[in-house]
Parts: C-alpha cells; structure tokens; sequence
C-alpha cells in the first residue's frame, strides 16, 4: 500500500511521510503539514460505526492515515489502551446533544489527542532508537494532558510553556506535579508568546541535535485523532447532516472536524464557538484577517488566543495562504499574512462564528443548570451559546471539552456549589509542584532545553 504524503502550508517544504510528520512536527519551512490528498472513508466502514466502540472507530479512521506506515493489529493495540474511558454523549433535549469529551485521565478533550500521540511517537521513536524532545505550548488543558500521556515514556523528555497568570491553579498542577522526564515552565507573557518560542525553536539549527518535535496541534498527529469523536457522536445520534458546536482557540479542534468532513463525514455546518478573542469571526464577516493582540484574557482560558496556529491550515484547506512574516532567523515579525485569500463564501456557508463574551458565560452556566440541571465549565458554556446564536436545527452536537472541576471558583461564584472531582483531579493539591519561571525570551529557552534535553 502506498504511504499517504504531507505538504506544508508554507509550499516550500519537501513532501514528508506520516512517521515524518509526526516525529517532526512543524514542517522546515514554518508551514503546517496537510494531507496531499485526504483518504475516504465507505459508507460500509462508516454504517459499522453504529454498533462499534470508541477504540475500534479509532482504528478504522487512524489506519487511512497509517496504511504502510504500522501494522493494524499495533495500531489495534494502541487505540485500546488509548481510549479506556467512557465518552458520553447526553441528549439535552430533542435534537441538542452535549458531547463530554471530558472523561480521560486529566478530564479533557486533549487526553483523546495526546494519548494517542504519545503512543504513536514512541513507537516511531524506538522503532528507529531516537530520543525526542516533546516541546509544548498550553493554554490551559493541553499541557496536562500530554504530560500525562508522555510521563515515564523511556527515550522522551517533554518540556511545557505555560503563561504563568493564565492557567487555574488545578491546570497548573496537573503540569508540575509529575517530574521525571516531565519540565513544565512558567513564561512571563500570554500563549501567544509560548506558541511564538516554540515554533522559533523547531527551526533552529542549534537545536538539531535535541530531536525537537511538537504536541501542540500544529503537529498534525496531534490534530488527526481528533476527528475521531466527530465520526463517533454522528454514529450515535439520529439523522444525517449534522451540525457541530466546537469551543474553538487555537483551532486544532475544529480543523480536526473539517478533517472528518474530508474524509466523508456527512456534517451540515460547523459552529465556531469563540471567547472575546473574535479575529475568526470578524474575519468571517469582513475577509480581512487581523489577529488580537495582545490576546484577550477570559475564563475559557484554553481559548485564549489570538491568533490560531490552526487557521493556516484552514485557510489553506479553503483554497488560500495564510503565513506570518519572518527574518532570516526565524523570528516573527508580523503575524497573520493573509497572502491569498481563501474562498470566503464557501467558509461562510461552512462555518458560522460567534464571539461570546464573559458575561454571557456566565449567564449560560446559570441558566443551563437552572433549566436541565447540567453544569457546564467556561469553555462548553461557550459552545453553547454560540449554539443557541446559531438557531439551527438538530441534530446538533455541542462540545464539552473540560471536567467543571477545573473552574471551582466559577463554579462556586455562579452555582454556589462545588462540582465533584473527577479520579484525575483527586490530591493534586497535596503533591510539591517543580516548575521554573522564564521572560518570554528565546534565549533563555534555549539554554532550558539544552540543559533539560541531555541525556
């Protein structure tokens, strides 16, 4: 079988494998990596998926991707012990699903992208006796996750920039609990400015020699396991064309539902749920595409950005080139060039796109609990907001991507209760945290992973 290739964004990278793209994770030529062409699943494979569990959907939609590259029966494996948890799908009321994507070892949706990744790396890895260096950016729940999901892997060390006044403190600590080949570090700055070191330092030459490659969704083996759950919740709700609310920050979750669509996903419309960090929607509407920044700080603080690493690959999927301006050594000197437009009205007839302010977040926490009885974190209180901007009709699907037990204090202010703490969270208050502060300068970046990456 010939093995699927990968392009970049950017169209001055070599074609690449799966195992290339995965292992790399930004492409040379600071473009993401996409398909060259995107495998389809049949409507057989897909009919199975009714009667199918979460693992094996995986395996169906991961082996498209992997045909060449790894044996089915390792893949099999993998899915197994990645998806060992529930993932449930709640009807609200006719037609309104809320999918909990909330269930994983760290209580979010990252665990579904990250336990896979993390599996599939070290397979890879050792399979060609490699040391990596996993190098993350996080605005909230991705950096516990893939610690999680990378912790005591023999032959990788994983380093985690945080912004140091934008992570609860339960986030921050599922990140600096862990030690051993687990680094998390605080950067004085916003995710922007994390997202900015890290995609510095995959370029860098000097750094060639730590195997850098990245757990962020710039990294496409981040993004490819999260189209899972879209085939997933169509299987189990009733009727075609269906439409989906997707919480959206740095956009690896949406891109993860276009992906399905691309590969045969019967799905009517996409709702871009975002906080006050609005430069999709407003770029939706006028064409013109300006990024926030600084990036607008709220409580759906995975949403906090600014500009979306993902949108690359969104506007290039819609037939355009989106890029940010560098000088010869890498560094950025203008974010978000927009040097062809993609077809905008085929976006807007795909995607509609609401900024919901903090205001509304609340009132909808209030009102979704009042009204069904559900409590729903920052980030699903988003989702659904937008959702009932939208006003389509079902079936439709909103995103739950975060444990309420993350946002206490939000939780305690607007409900006057304390949500349960789910297994993942249970004495993370009693364990030392380990962490190291830096400025958000290159520099001192460099010297960290040059001293946390040797062996």
């Amino acid at each position: 079988m010939e093995k699927l290739l990968f392009r970049s964004t950017n169209h001055q990278a070599p074609l690449a494998s799966f195992r290339e793209v995965l292992l790399r994770g930004q492409a040379p030529d600071y473009g993401l990596y996409v398909p060259v062409s995107f495998p389809v699943l049949t409507p057989e494979e897909m009919a199975s998926f009714s009667s199918a569990s979460y693992a094996n959907i995986a395996t169906v939609v991961l082996r498209k991707f992997l045909q060449g590259e790894m044996e089915e029966q390792v893949l099999e494996k993998i899915a197994g012990e990645s998806y060992n948890f529930d993932v449930p799908l709640i009807e609200v009321e006719n037609g309104l699903y809320l999918l909990r994507l909330d269930r994983g070892p760290t209580a979010s949706f990252k665990d579904f992208a990250a336990r896979m990744m993390a599996r599939l790396m070290h397979y890879f890895a050792a399979r060609e006796n490699r040391r990596l260096t996993v190098l993350v950016a996080t605005s909230g729940d991705t950096g516990g996750a893939v610690a999680a999901a990378f912790y005591g892997l023999e032959n990788v060390s994983v380093v985690v920039l945080f912004p140091e006044q934008e992570v609860t403190s339960r986030q921050r600590r599922q990140m600096t609990t862990l030690g051993r080949n687990i680094l998390a570090v605080a950067v004085r700055g916003k995710f922007d400015d994390c997202q900015a070191l890290v995609k510095q330092a995959f370029n860098d030459p000097k750094l060639a020699g730590l195997n850098l490659t990245s757990a962020n969704s710039i990294n496409f083996g981040r993004l490819l396991p999260q189209a899972v759950y879209y085939f997933y919740a169509w299987s189990r709700v009733a009727g075609d064309g269906v439409v989906f609310s997707v919480p959206s920050g740095n956009f690896g979750n949406l891109c993860g539902g276009v992906l399905a669509r691309k590969m045969g996903l019967p799905v009517r419309r996409f709702v871009v749920a975002v906080n006050e960090n609005d430069e999709f929607p407003r770029f939706l509407k006028t064409g013109h595409y300006q990024p926030v920044v600084p990036s607008r700080q709220c409580s759906s603080n995975a949403m906090n950005v600014g500009h979306p690493s993902n949108l690359a690959r969104l506007v290039d999927w819609y037939g355009g080139w989106l890029t940010d301006e560098r000088d010869e050594q890498g560094r950025v000197l203008r974010q978000g060039c927009l040097k062809k437009p993609p077809d905008m009205e085929k976006m807007r007839a795909d995607f509609l796109s609401f900024s919901i302010s903090e205001a509304e977040v609340d009132e909808t926490i209030t009102s979704v609990y009042r009204r069904y009885g559900l409590v729903l974190e920052p980030h699903g209180a988003v989702a659904f907001r937008a959702a009932q901007k939208a006003d389509l009709s079902g079936p439709l699907v909103v995103l739950e991507t975060a444990d309420p037990a993350k946002f206490p204090e939000k939780i305690r202010a607007l409900l006057g209760l304390d949500p349960p703490l789910p297994p993942a969270l249970l004495g993370l208050e009693d364990r030392p945290e380990v962490y190291e502060t830096i400025p958000a300068e290159y520099s001192r970046l460099v010297s960290l992973l040059q001293r946390f990456s040797s062996p």
